[in-house]
């Protein structure tokens, strides 16, 4: 990431403006990302955490230096999300199988459109049936859950179910130094 001189007049560097996000997904890759543990700390002295669902924090900031994304596009409130978090992020990463993939998150997509997805699993499969349906409360499921980059372009693909914490802390450093992580060789499977 090319660091920017600051605005301020200080002379002083500001420090690199990272993220992360949770769409439709486990949160296994948060969980890795907490896995840093002491690794935290480093990783905060050497950058801004701005958003996170670890934080209590309500609108995704402008000017991200890079976000960590989570997590497949699975209804409305995914989809204007990624678009938000694309529009405002300079690096993207998709973390994880559902966000590279789609994973676990789109093995409802050979059941078919949203509506035969609610109806099976709202009406057929229950004791009481009903369909979820608070306007404002329950977004409205796309007919097809997609992976990050079928939305948005991507700039980085960490893969995992969920990724390591030191895959997790080596793109983030990566990042921070203001290179592409080359993931090439830290992949392993099995």
């Amino acid at each position: 990431m090319d660091q920017v001189t600051s605005s301020a007049g200080s002379g002083t560097t500001p420090k690199p403006r990272i993220a992360t996000a949770w769409l439709g997904g486990c949160s296994g890759c948060h969980m890795s990302f907490l896995d840093l543990d002491e690794r935290l700390v480093e990783l905060c002295a050497r950058a801004q955490l701005v958003f996170t669902p670890l934080m209590d924090v309500k609108t995704f900031p402008e000017n991200v230096d890079a976000t960590l994304v989570e997590g497949a596009v699975a209804n409305q409130d995914h989809l204007h999300q990624i678009r938000l978090i694309r529009s405002r992020t300079r690096i993207l990463v998709s973390l994880g199988d559902c966000a590279v993939t789609g994973n676990v998150t789109a093995m409802r997509n050979p059941l078919g459109k949203a509506e035969l997805v609610l109806q099976r699993a709202y009406l057929e499969n229950v004791i009481q049936p009903q369909l979820p349906s608070e306007p404002g409360i329950v977004p409205r499921l796309l007919d097809r859950v997609q992976p990050v980059h079928q939305v948005v372009p991507v700039d980085v693909y960490l893969p995992g179910c969920p990724p390591s914490a030191d895959l997790i802390y080596y793109v983030l450093t990566e990042l921070i130094e203001g290179r592409k992580p080359d993931l090439s060789g830290r992949l392993h499977y099995g």
